[in-house]
């Protein structure tokens, strides 16, 4: 089994430090996606919750965690509730063009984060590797996925042929390896954090693709 131990009040700062970093990289998604579809107040906020929240609520239900994350710091919602309000009063006056693109570079940075995160929290728990790994991917990939289908599209995550997923579960095996080598909590976060969030910008620029098979319908 893997050995994290720590100081209890570092690791709590720090997952706590990412865990307010990945809220807010997937809430900007989630908000400029509400955006795109040109929903309403109720709507925007809506999308940016499930986006920002999404992901965490899924891993911590599934680690029996409780208070869950977004209840234990209840002012996020609003701090989230205000910065929702305050994007709208400025996009309306600015009349600014968002395009889909805009919403992956938040998104690469809410991936990485929360990958990191949510496989590290697994550890802790003295999970099996490949479950870590999985938790990693449901946290970082879950709140998209929401976002998606609030905005009553097929999730990116399952329709764009991305390695999305993929670099979610590669990035959680690097933090299971590093907690392995004994590197500092922090470290064995941010550096396949970092990594995971690279690779995901290159992905989205140089057009990378998983195989596919197209099936011809009679």
């Amino acid at each position: 089994m893997v050995d994290v131990t720590a100081s209890t009040l570092q690791v709590s700062t720090l997952q706590v430090a990412i865990e307010i970093f990945a809220t807010s990289a997937f809430a900007l998604s989630g908000l400029i996606a509400g955006f795109r579809k040109q929903l309403d107040a109720f709507g925007v906020f809506v999308v940016t919750g499930v986006a920002a929240f999404g992901g965490g609520t899924l891993r911590d239900v599934l680690l029996d965690r409780r208070p869950f994350f977004w209840v234990d710091h209840a002012n996020w919602i609003w701090l989230m509730l205000g910065v929702c309000m305050l994007a709208m009063l400025f996009m309306r006056n600015k009349h600014i063009q968002l395009t889909e693109r805009a919403i992956l570079i938040p998104d690469a940075l809410g991936l990485g984060l929360y990958a990191a995160l949510g496989t590290q929290i697994a550890l802790q728990q003295q999970l099996p590797v490949i479950v870590c790994a999985l938790m990693g991917v449901m946290t970082a990939v879950f709140g998209g996925v929401l976002r998606d289908i609030f905005c009553n599209e097929i999730p990116k995550a399952f329709s764009d042929y991305q390695p999305y997923a993929v670099i979610a579960f590669l990035g959680g095996l690097m933090v299971w390896l590093l907690n392995q080598l004994g590197l500092a909590s922090w470290l064995c976060i941010f550096i396949p954090a970092t990594l995971m969030t690279i690779l995901r910008i290159l992905a989205i620029h140089f057009e990378w693709r998983l195989p596919h098979w197209k099936i011809e319908s009679n």
